[in-house]
């Protein structure tokens, strides 16, 4: 107990702890005074005269609750204090919203283990690496859904990001242009002076008959809302494609679904943001990066270092030892002419 209170007190005088070297010549003066105080009388044998009582055993208690006061005292002056560190992180803040395609083609191992695993664990750090930001998740695949709503709770959004899967209980498809429109939506009532959205997809739009809103009408509403599209195409480039599906230079393979680069690369420009292609997990890493340097926000780290003092519980115990010793000395080990 003593331990872990000692381990969290600094002194604001440190070097007044060097006063404690007082205290051995005190001691050493008052042997030598004592000794020089005692009657000293030649006799053939002193066993007569030995006293044993405990007001004689005790003699030496004043000196050394003098000694504990004189103790406390310095300890005092050099002003004990509890230090604690806090830090307050405050800035400007950017809302981002992730809009992740989550259809079926995404669990393709082209870039392993998946482009899904892959995508799930860039986009996790991304949220890790912004710390004022609020940040929301959109997913589509033949329709869009909201994940997660735009939040500050880190730890929730990773968590809904971590639990992703292609092949996802929404319909069959790709419809870009409704998870964009819901990305949009999302930031329709943000007061953020820069509003973002990170579209990764790595396919063309294959709308379901339920389709309602097309890629260029979404994009018209992002340029009308003031939102920034990073768009992202993910996915291996076609010669790395065509060696690990076996299948023949010029020839199409049906299971692979081809980036409409010219779609993705519009959204991008109109809006003011960039398009990036991502052939492998080191290429979409360095994706994000380039994308949190171009959107950096402002951020003000404060920190905090409070002092509690703890002097005054020495003064009281060099107080308390001082009284007793005084009293002692008039009553007990009164010394009478």
């Amino acid at each position: 107990m003593l331990y872990n209170w000692l381990k969290n007190i600094s002194f604001a005088y440190p070097l007044l702890l060097a006063l404690f070297a007082l205290l051995p010549v005190l001691i050493f003066w008052y042997v030598k005074r004592n000794s020089r105080s005692q009657a000293a009388i030649k006799v053939s044998s002193i066993h007569s005269f030995t006293v044993s009582s405990w007001k004689n055993r005790l003699r030496h208690l004043p000196f050394v609750l003098r000694l504990l006061a004189l103790s406390c005292l310095i300890l005092a002056i050099a002003r004990p204090q509890k230090r604690s560190d806090e830090q307050r992180t405050e800035g400007e803040g950017i809302d981002i919203v992730l809009c992740i395609d989550v259809s079926g083609s995404m669990g393709s191992g082209d870039i392993p283990p998946s482009r899904m695993i892959v995508a799930k664990e860039v986009a996790a750090e991304f949220v890790r690496n912004r710390p004022v930001d609020r940040i929301g998740l959109v997913i589509f695949a033949g329709e869009s859904f909201t994940q997660c709503p735009i939040t500050t709770d880190r730890n929730n959004l990773i968590a809904q990001i971590e639990a992703l899967q292609s092949n996802s209980r929404l319909e069959y498809g790709t419809v870009i242009g409704e998870g964009l429109a819901t990305a949009v939506d999302r930031l329709s009532k943000s007061q953020s002076k820069s509003k973002v959205i990170i579209l990764l997809t790595d396919g063309k739009e294959d709308p379901p008959e339920t389709r309602l809103i097309d890629p260029l009408t979404a994009l018209e509403i992002a340029k009308a809302k003031g939102v920034k599209v990073y768009a992202i195409g993910m996915g291996a480039v076609a010669s790395t494609i065509v060696e690990r599906t076996g299948t023949k230079p010029g020839q199409k393979n049906p299971n692979i679904e081809f980036i409409d680069v010219e779609l993705l690369q519009r959204i991008a420009n109109e809006t003011g943001g960039n398009y990036f292609r991502a052939t492998d997990k080191e290429g979409l890493k360095n994706i994000y990066s380039q994308i949190d340097q171009l959107e950096k926000s402002k951020v003000e780290i404060t920190s905090f270092r409070r002092y509690e003092e703890r002097y005054l519980p020495f003064i009281l115990a060099a107080l308390g030892f001082l009284f007793l010793e005084v009293l002692l000395r008039f009553t007990l080990f009164r010394k009478f002419p």
